[in-house]
């Protein structure tokens, strides 16, 4: 059995798609780009977009009553592999203890001409 998960603390879906869905003991939040879903809004650096990406994960994650600390994997899409060690900044802040297992791979273009864009699998039993 699948649960869709929505929140509207993190931006709407801009497809087909749920911000997350819960099944057989695990949160699958889909990918989250650094829309500021109160604004709209877009920063231009590459911290503040990652800093927003897990912000907007993290109120996904609270709608299910869990936070960063239940995920177990994350995949990170980043336009720039350049800017490999300033997103680990931000996200290392975020998963200080006990960090996912994770990939993160260099890619051609993202939504709405983003920096990053992150998805996380967590647990939720």
């Amino acid at each position: 059995m699948k649960k869709i998960v929505n929140t509207e603390k993190a931006p709407k879906a801009i497809g087909p798609y749920s911000q997350a869905i819960a099944a057989n003991g695990f949160l699958f939040v889909s990918g989250q780009i650094p829309v500021n879903p109160a604004t709209g809004e877009v920063a231009s650096s590459i911290k503040e977009q990652t800093q927003q990406s897990l912000d907007n994960i993290k109120a996904i994650l609270a709608a299910e009553g869990k936070t960063l600390a239940d995920v177990v994997k994350t995949t990170i899409f980043i336009k720039n592999m350049n800017d490999f060690a300033l997103v680990n900044e931000v996200y290392g802040t975020a998963f200080a203890e006990n960090p996912p297992a994770r990939s993160c791979v260099e890619v051609a273009r993202l939504p709405k001409d983003v920096l990053v864009e992150i998805e996380a699998i967590a647990l939720v039993k």
